[in-house]
């Protein structure tokens, strides 16, 4: 694929996925266009070992996007990053392709581990904003990880985590990025236990009402 047409491809993502895009030329204002583009200059780069300046290319970028992309990570295609302030992605990060990521997320490492360290994100998933991806294991396809979730174990395809730490709290409901990008109506665990809690104490509740009911009618006998 020539330059001119990976170009026109990126814009297709962008204005795909981005309801506030009007025209492609508002695509060349977005950081996140110009962070892709420069990843994948960088990891050319980067797998022919040159790395300081596959370093430098992605360190000035950084500087300049707020976009920090490790040229080593092996990212499919079809990335969109929604912002993209603060956005880290690790040197052993693997990405799908149609990966959307928002502002804040972070894919890294736990601090533990050696050789791959970070995490392996599979097609079509979505990370929504200031989440953070720790550590060596697999997001499965078609999974959505919600906002502010610490996300630090395995992940099966087709699931919906939150919390912190994330837990998985829907699965096999299959709708691609493309096609929800909502981060916020998300189940809420906690929520979820507090109505689970708040069942069981209505049951107990009237399982005593009933010993009462039978204890005074055999006194009564």
């Amino acid at each position: 694929m020539n330059m001119i047409q990976y170009i026109k491809n990126e814009i297709a993502i962008v204005r795909e996925r981005d309801p506030a895009i009007h025209s492609s030329m508002e695509v060349l204002l977005y950081p996140s266009f110009w962070a892709v583009l420069e990843y994948r200059l960088a990891h050319r780069l980067y797998v022919k070992k040159h790395f300081f300046l596959a370093r430098f290319i992605s360190q000035r970028c950084a500087r300049k996007t707020g976009i920090e992309i490790h040229p080593g990570a092996k990212i499919g295609k079809g990335l969109f990053i929604d912002h993209g302030h603060g956005v880290i992605i690790g040197e052993t990060a693997q990405l799908g392709d149609n990966v959307t990521l928002f502002q804040g997320v972070t894919l890294g490492g736990n601090g533990k581990e050696k050789g791959k360290r970070h995490p392996t994100l599979g097609n079509n998933v979505m990370v929504s904003a200031g989440a953070k991806v720790l550590g060596s294991f697999t997001i499965g396809d078609n999974s959505k990880i919600g906002a502010g979730s610490v996300v630090l174990s395995t992940v099966p395809s087709n699931s919906t985590v939150v919390g912190v730490p994330g837990r998985v709290v829907k699965r096999n409901n299959v709708r691609l990025p493309q096609q929800d990008l909502d981060q916020v109506n998300l189940p809420d665990p906690v929520k979820m236990d507090i109505q689970e809690l708040k069942d069981e104490n209505e049951r107990l509740r009237k399982d005593i009402n009933r010993l009462f009911r039978i204890c005074r009618n055999r006194e009564r006998a």
